[in-house]
């Protein structure tokens, strides 16, 4: 995990200026732990680096399929879901799929 990223469990809503997607990650993390396999090696994090927070999910090898579905329809409904949870922190946010 990069210098600017944030895992989930390290967000201290306090020391935040900005509005933070916090609500959008602890969304994510928990669609994406009720679609694998291995819930354990599901890791949520986010980088502030660019224009606007990008959220980036990683997940075991041989998850990935699950969540990025057919035709990559489930992905879809995932970032859907994912920024409407966002809009409740006042932010617009990038959701990234990572190996």
């Amino acid at each position: 995990m990069s210098d600017d990223a944030t895992s989930v469990d390290e967000i201290d809503v306090a020391d935040a200026d900005e509005p933070r997607p916090e609500h959008a990650a602890a969304v994510l993390e928990h669609i994406a732990k009720s679609l694998v396999d291995v819930p354990d090696e599901v890791r949520v994090d986010i980088d502030e680096k660019g224009r606007r927070p990008q959220v980036n999910l990683r997940v075991a090898d041989g998850d990935m399929g699950r969540i990025i579905g057919k035709r990559g329809r489930m992905a879809n409904a995932i970032r859907t879901v994912t920024r409407a949870a966002a809009s409740h922190d006042g932010v617009e946010i990038d959701v990234e799929f990572l190996d």
